[in-house]
C-alpha cells in the first residue's frame, strides 16, 4: 500500500526544466512529454525557485548557465526545500569541472550539450525511480514506526516536517542526537520517534531529566553504584547507561549538568565504558544516545560552563524543534486534537471550538509552547459545559500571563530630566540587571561571572562596590 502511494505521488510531480534557451527547452519539454513526463518550466533561478515551491517537482533538470543566478544556486534551492530531490545539470561539451562541482553540492548526475533526447530520458527515469524509492522507504518506515508505538506528532507546518525528516535521517544511524528548543516544544517526543524508527527499537528507551534529579544523586542515577559505595548503599544499584544497554539514553536538559559530570558522560560516550560509583571493573555498554536542552550550548561553551569536547560529541547529528509561535498553522490543528483526547478521556461528547475561542488561540504568544496549549486546553474541556469551548473557558487573554505580554516596559523606565541623565539611569540599571544576571550563572563566583560578562575582573569588582551587591 505504501509503495503504491509513494508511486502514485512521485508520478503526478512535474519535471521541471531550467533554461534560458527557448529552442532548447522546448525540445527537452516535447522529449519528457513523449515519454508520459508532466513538465514545468523557468528561464533562470529566480523563476525555478518559485516552481520549486509552487509546483514540488519530482525530478530538477537545470542548465549551469543562466541570465539570471546559475545552476549551483538552483542545486541550492531544490536540497533546501528537500535534500532528497534529484537534480541533474546541463553542462557544455567538454565542462567536466562544472559537472563534478555540481556533484559536489549535491546533484545526482549531469547531462552534457547537446542533448541526446534517448540519454536524457535514460537519467530522468533513474532519477524518478530514486525518487520514488526514496519515497517509499520513508512511507514504509513511518508504517512500521506505527505499528511499533511512534509516538504521534501532530502539525503540517513545513518547519515541523523538516524536523520530522531529519529525525527519520538520524534514525537509521547510530550518531548522537542533539535536540535543541524552547522548554514545551515536545523534544522528548521527537527522542521517542528517533528510537522508535531506529534499529534499537525493540531494545528499551530510557529517559533521565538531568535538571529534575539533584546533583548529589545523578551521577550514581546515570552509572549506578556498589553495595557499600556510601552510606544506605545496601546493594548494587543499576545506573540509566546499564539498563538502556541495547537501547537508547535520552539526556533531557544535558545543559543542566555540572563540569565534572560532563567529563564522565563524555568518556561513557567516547569509550563506551565506566565504572559505578566505589566500584572498580569497568562496565561496558552498548547504548546510543539522544540528549536535548533549551538553552544555548555555543553560549554556555564560550562562558565555560559546558565542556567544548561534549559538545561537539554530543552535536553530532543536531536538530532544532521550532517553538509554537513560528508554526502557527498548527495551533488549531493541535488544539482540536486535545480537544479530543481529553473529551475522550473525561468521557465528554467531542466539543467544537468557538469562533472567538480560535482566534485567542491563533492571536497568542504561548511562551510555554505545545505544553502550555495542551494544559490550556485540558483546562477549557474542564470548565466547558456545553457542546462548545467558548474564549473564556481559555483564560488568555485575561489571565496575567497576557496581561504581561501587553506590557510595556518603558513605563517603569524613569525618563525624567536631561537626555544625558535618563540615559546614564538606564545604563545603569542594565549594567546592574546584568551583572546580578551573571552572578546567578556563576553561582555567586565573581571570578566565573566576569568571564561571562567578558570584562576585567578588577572592573567588576569596582560595578559591585558601586551597585551595593554582595556575591553570595
Amino acid at each position: 500500500m505504501a509503495s503504491r502511494t509513494a508511486a502514485a505521488a512521485v508520478a503526478r510531480s512535474p519535471i521541471l526544466i531550467v533554461e534560458d534557451r527557448d529552442s532548447l527547452r522546448m525540445m527537452l519539454r516535447r522529449a519528457l512529454e513523449s515519454n508520459g513526463h508532466r513538465v514545468v518550466e523557468a528561464r533562470d533561478e529566480p523563476e525555478a525557485i518559485e516552481q520549486l515551491r509552487a509546483s514540488a517537482p519530482a525530478v530538477v533538470l537545470s542548465d549551469l548557465r543562466l541570465p539570471r543566478g546559475d545552476g549551483f544556486g538552483v542545486i541550492r534551492a531544490a536540497k533546501e526545500l528537500d535534500p532528497e530531490l534529484p537534480v541533474i545539470v546541463m553542462t557544455a561539451y567538454g565542462s567536466i569541472q562544472d559537472a563534478v562541482a555540481a556533484i559536489k553540492q549535491g546533484a545526482l548526475d549531469f547531462l552534457a550539450k547537446p542533448v541526446d533526447p534517448d540519454h536524457l530520458l535514460l537519467l530522468v527515469g533513474r532519477a524518478v525511480a530514486q525518487r520514488r524509492l526514496v519515497a517509499e522507504y520513508l512511507l514504509l518506515k513511518e508504517e512500521s514506526a506505527s505499528r511499533r508505538g511512534l509516538p504521534e506528532i501532530v502539525g503540517s507546518a513545513p518547519a515541523l516536517r523538516q524536523v520530522s525528516l531529519n529525525v527519520q535521517r538520524a534514525a537509521g544511524s547510530d550518531a548522537t542526537v542533539l535536540l535543541e528548543g524552547e522548554s514545551g516544544t515536545g523534544k522528548e517526543l521527537f527522542a521517542r520517534a528517533v528510537h522508535a524508527l531506529s534499529p534499537r527499537c525493540a531494545e528499551r528507551f530510557v529517559a533521565v531529566n538531568c535538571a529534575a534529579i539533584p546533583e548529589a544523586l545523578l551521577e550514581t542515577e546515570l552509572f549506578g553504584h556498589e553495595k557499600g559505595a556510601f552510606t544506605g548503599a545496601i546493594g548494587r544499584k543499576l545506573g540509566k547507561f546499564e539498563v538502556a544497554d541495547g537501547g537508547t539514553i535520552f539526556l533531557d536538559e544535558i545543559g543542566d549538568l555540572s563540569l565534572p559530570l560532563q567529563a564522565k558522560i563524555l568518556r561513557a560516550l567516547e569509550e563506551r565504558s565506566f565504572e559505578r560509583i566505589g566500584g572498580t571493573v569497568t562496565v561496558r555498554v552498548d547504548v546510543r544516545v539522544v540528549a536535548a536542552t533549551n538553552r544555548n550550548l555555543r553560549a554556555a561553551v564560550a562562558a565555560r560552563h559546558f565542556r567544548e569536547d561534549l559538545y561537539f560529541r554530543l552535536a553530532v547529528f543536531p536538530i532544532t524543534v521550532p517553538p509554537l509561535r513560528e508554526r502557527s498553522e498548527d495551533i488549531l490543528l493541535l488544539a482540536r486534537h486535545f480537544v479530543e483526547r481529553f473529551c475522550r478521556e473525561m468521557n465528554k461528547p467531542v466539543m467544537a471550538i468557538a469562533d472567538a475561542a480560535q482566534d485567542q488561540l491563533r492571536d497568542y504568544r504561548w511562551p510555554g509552547n505545545v505544553r502550555e496549549l495542551q494544559n490550556c486546553i485540558e483546562r477549557a474541556v474542564i470548565l466547558a459545559d456545553g457542546d462548545r469551548i467558548l474564549a473564556q473557558h481559555l483564560s488568555l487573554h485575561g489571565g496575567q500571563q497576557a496581561v504581561v505580554e501587553r506590557h510595556d516596559p518603558w513605563t517603569d523606565i524613569d525618563l525624567s530630566g536631561s537626555l544625558p541623565e535618563a540615559t546614564r539611569r538606564v545604563v545603569e540599571e542594565v549594567e546592574r540587571r546584568k551583572i546580578l544576571q551573571a552572578l546567578e550563572q556563576a553561582g555567586g563566583d565573581a571570578g566565573r561571572a566576569s568571564e561571562i560578562l567578558q570584562v576585567d575582573y578588577r572592573a567588576l569588582v569596582s560595578r559591585l562596590k558601586q551597585y551595593k551587591i554582595t556575591p553570595s
